[in-house]
């Protein structure tokens, strides 16, 4: 079992549209600097960019009404990280839930540095979607 971290943000959109946007590989770029580079491409079935860590593959989970925004990284050592992740309605807008795991080796600072990526990309796409 991982150690995990549930990051959070409220953002003042209904969730719909926070997961419909969210969920689209090609809008990575614009809020998920932590994952994906400044090009999203499909290539042979994958979504592949080039991210942080290097190019990486990202799958997301069937698209779905309840908000499951979980996407799996394929990073270029071949390991997949799973990232679970949901969008759920909170009055007029809506809660993004995203839980961080600490993976094999990862130290306690590598995890503090992921979970600060992931929070600044969750304010990142709290910016858009209340633009």
């Amino acid at each position: 079992m991982f150690e995990s971290r549930h990051l959070s943000i409220s953002i003042a959109r209904p969730w719909r549209e926070v997961y419909d946007f969210a969920v689209a590989p090609a809008n990575l770029p614009q809020w998920a600097a932590g994952l994906a580079g400044s090009t999203v491409e499909l290539i042979d079935g994958d979504w592949v960019t080039d991210s942080p860590m290097g190019r990486v593959k990202v799958a997301f989970a069937e698209a779905n009404e309840f908000g499951v925004l979980d996407h799996d990284v394929t990073l270029p050592t071949g390991e997949v990280v799973t990232n679970p992740v949901r969008v759920f309605a909170n009055g007029d807008g809506c809660d993004v839930v995203f839980s961080v795991r600490r993976r094999d080796g990862m130290s306690e600072a590598d995890l503090d540095r992921d979970a600060g990526v992931v929070q600044e990309d969750l304010r990142t796409l709290r910016a858009l979607m209340e633009a």
